[in-house]
């Protein structure tokens, strides 16, 4: 029982090994997990979860199919969409929302969609290394540097231009099959519902940018959910933000170490060294975790932008918002978790191939 729970909840198992194993050196604490982050999340998840069960997203997909003849245009669609999209709601926003619609467009149109599913997650890492609002390291090293916004956006620019070369080439090679298939049209049904959805995604969009407090938030969005739903309630990925808080736990506890302070300092005291030591760093505990880690010891801000966004491509930890969507596809397919790890980290791979020495070119 042990063995098929952690091969079918491979990262949860590691965020809670490493925090348990961690906690044994250092002592855990309670300010070390991140309640907004896990509130915003278990926000996002449940409203996603209202448009889905109002047909919202059903309704969307049947428009999108309607317009995309091949599987190509169905990929640069919902890549696209979520590319541009993560630059202004974050990248964990824009997974949350277009994976799950890319879904129900791979079961309206019978096409396999696990391939754009990954897409998806490598264009919502790249996409958001753009904003400083695009995800939660880029809204650190902002404020942490005193990064002014033009400066900020002539720094990541490059990232997001060889992010567009790198995904159409992706697509390119894909075959282009033509879907041939009629689906009946999506009547929404209890409107009033899904105004009110809608109008409480927007106020959760305004609490991730800080415009609404987020317990505000939060109370809004348990109280309209039981008014719209309460059975959405269970629908809830609780399991993911067990995920979260592990990894915050293992985070929390090895900065802690008086020797992890010590080895950091030694590593950190050049532009290029910050870059390479804050990707492999990405690797292991994740990228923003590894910010956070690196900022207290570096004064190469710019160095250390680049390399936490590249550094969001490579293994599934690499960024935590891979992490959504690998639950959200698994939780539909999943029979498919180790085949989705293996396609991920080969794409993921081939981005840091490329991206890591192109990029180093713009470090002095």
């Amino acid at each position: 029982m042990i063995k098929n729970f952690v091969r079918n909840q491979v990262v949860l198992s590691i965020a809670v090994f490493l925090a348990l194993i961690t906690s044994f050196i250092s002592s855990p604490k309670i300010e070390y997990i991140d309640f907004k982050v896990l509130i915003l999340l278990f926000n996002l998840m449940l409203v996603v979860a209202a448009l889905n069960s109002l047909k919202a997203l059903e309704k969307g997909a049947v428009i999108l199919l309607k317009k995309c003849k091949t599987y190509k245009m169905v990929s640069i669609m919902l890549v696209g969409m979520t590319f541009i999209a993560a630059m202004f709601i974050t990248n964990d926003v824009a997974l949350i929302t277009f994976v799950p619609f890319a879904i129900i467009v791979g079961k309206k149109g019978n096409i396999k969609i696990m391939k754009i599913v990954i897409l998806q997650t490598v264009a919502a890492n790249l996409g958001s290394a753009f904003t400083p609002m695009g995800n939660p390291q880029n809204l650190f090293i902002y404020s942490y540097y005193n990064m002014g916004a033009i400066e900020f956006l002539k720094t990541t620019l490059p990232i997001i231009i060889l992010g567009i070369i790198f995904l159409g080439i992706l697509i390119g090679i894909m075959k282009n099959e033509k879907i041939d298939f009629k689906v009946e049209d999506v009547k929404l049904e209890k409107v009033y519902k899904l105004l009110i959805t809608i109008l409480l995604f927007l106020i959760i969009i305004l609490s991730v940018f800080n415009i609404v407090n987020y317990k505000f938030a939060f109370i809004l969005t348990v109280i309209a959910i039981c008014v719209i739903d309460r059975k959405l309630l269970f629908k809830v990925d609780y399991s993911l933000l067990i995920t979260f808080i592990g990894f915050f736990i293992f985070i929390g506890n090895i900065s802690q170490m008086n020797a992890i302070k010590v080895f950091m300092g030694n590593i950190l005291n050049g532009g290029q060294k910050t870059y390479i030591w804050s990707i492999i760093l990405s690797q292991v505990i994740s990228n923003v975790p590894a910010t956070m880690l690196v900022s207290g010891f570096s004064e190469y801000g710019k160095e250390l932008l680049l390399a936490v966004n590249v550094g969001g491509m490579g293994t599934i930890i690499a960024s935590l918002a891979s992490v959504i969507s690998y639950k959200i596809y698994t939780k539909e397919y999943e029979s498919e978790g180790n085949k989705y790890l293996k396609i991920f980290t080969v794409y993921n791979l081939l981005g840091l191939i490329i991206f890591i020495p192109i990029i180093s070119l713009l470090i002095k």
